[in-house]
């Protein structure tokens, strides 16, 4: 390729730096990902991201990423935006606990974002794998849409070592178990709807908890095994950050939210996957999947007004440069539109929505003139190459304001997107 200098449009840096890719295919040759290995460098946490959930080509490049991450550059773990608690069943049936329909109980419950796929590969490469690929979850419990999943394993340990805490413990999954649904769609409406008296007493008994389980840590170490409360303790901490997150969501809708008060759930997420690196060997390398929103690492505003502060900002100031941030987007086609539903399983309905052609000063736009179709771009090189940056970047059905050269280490642009048909919602 030519030699770009210093000064050089991004559009022109992209058409003679981006790479092209030839398939979509998890099963296809993987030669055409090898300079990824190049643009990842030595990063621990490749972050993987997407600019809206439930498009079918987003899950099959994620897979075919995957599997060049795991065959060609030696890493070991999937990390999912998938709840931190649940996804320790997850992690056993990957290394083959169960049966081959075990997974579909599993994830009865979760929303279909893509993860059956990837994991029936995991389960499928470690038969003959050595270490085996192992899953984490990173999200807080059900995406926000109930307390339970990370409360009920928490109840069950401290019933063997502080079962003074019981009263407080059932209190706490009553009220919880009172508005949760299927995702934070269902059970932040219905958390609005609580008596004041029963949010606040959720939130006092979830904080006295976590105070106690630290202040008792020395006494609980005598009672218990070391893993089984550190996993309680994190548990914990999320159903905290959930709590929280109900009540910055009601504030953001009700307008008089506290400035960046969503960023309880990243920060979670960014704790969850530090947790988990630190109970791994050194030097294990993780492939991180969630939307584009979580995995950027510059804020996340709209309209002028900072939002949230996401995890991959967080994940970069605690890893530096072994945190990469690969974005997922698409120069047009389709998006899921999502309308809320509380009847629905999970709180909405998807519907089909045509993109709309990209705006000027987007990395899409940028993509399309350059004339380029399936391709990867090194957003690192961009930064001391182009000239002029994109300013914006598709985030569902419309685009948000960022720095993309800075918000991404790398964007994969898709010539088109699709809905995947293959939904239970």
């Amino acid at each position: 390729m030519p030699r770009s200098s210093p000064g050089t449009p991004f559009t022109d840096w992209l058409r003679e730096r981006a790479v092209p890719l030839t398939h979509l295919d998890p099963a296809a040759p993987l030669d055409d990902l090898t300079p990824l290995r190049d643009i990842i460098g030595a990063a621990r946490v490749v972050a993987i991201g997407e600019h809206s959930h439930f498009i079918e080509e987003f899950a099959l490049l994620r897979r075919r990423i995957l599997r060049f991450l795991v065959e060609r550059c030696g890493f070991t773990v999937l990390a999912f935006e998938y709840g931190f608690s649940e996804g320790f069943p997850l992690d056993a049936w990957a290394r083959g606990e169960g049966t081959e329909g075990d997974l579909a109980g599993h994830l009865a419950t979760a929303i279909p974002v893509g993860l059956t796929e990837p994991l029936q590969w995991v389960r499928r490469h470690n038969r003959t794998a050595s270490p085996p690929v192992r899953f984490a979850g990173v999200d807080i419990p059900a995406a926000g849409g109930s307390l339970l999943p990370a409360l009920a394993p928490v109840a069950d340990y401290l019933r063997r070592v502080d079962p003074e805490t019981a009263p407080a413990v059932e209190t706490a999954m009553r009220i919880a178990a009172s508005f949760a649904g299927g995702s934070a769609a269902v059970a932040a409406p219905a958390w609005v709807r609580l008596p004041a008296a029963e949010q606040d007493a959720l939130t006092a008994i979830l904080a006295r908890l976590l105070v106690r389980f630290r202040a008792l840590e020395p006494l609980y170490a005598t009672r218990g095994d070391r893993h089984d409360h550190d996993v309680a303790l994190h548990r914990l901490e999320g159903a905290c950050h959930a709590d929280y997150t109900f009540r910055a969501m009601a504030g953001l809708f009700a307008g008089d939210g506290l400035t960046a008060d969503t960023s309880a759930r990243d920060a979670y997420m960014a704790r969850s996957v530090l947790w988990h690196l630190e109970r791994l060997d050194p030097g294990t390398r993780t492939v991180l999947v969630a939307h584009n929103a979580h995995i950027q690492t510059t804020p996340i505003s709209f309209d002028g007004h900072l939002t949230g502060l996401p995890m991959g900002q967080q994940l970069q100031r605690a890893l530096g440069d072994d945190y990469f941030a690969l974005g997922l987007t698409s120069v047009t086609g389709h998006t899921a539109d999502m309308h809320r539903d509380e009847k629905a399983p999970f709180g909405f309905t998807l519907g089909d929505m045509a993109l709309k052609a990209p705006e000027p000063a987007s990395v899409e736009a940028a993509f399309a003139d350059a004339g380029l179709g399936l391709g990867i771009a090194d957003l690192r090189r961009a930064r001391t190459e182009a000239s002029d940056r994109p300013d914006r970047i598709r985030l569902q059905g419309t685009y948000v304001r960022t720095p993309v050269i800075d918000a991404f280490d790398a964007v994969l642009t898709t010539p088109v997107s699709t809905v995947t048909t293959d939904l239970r919602i």
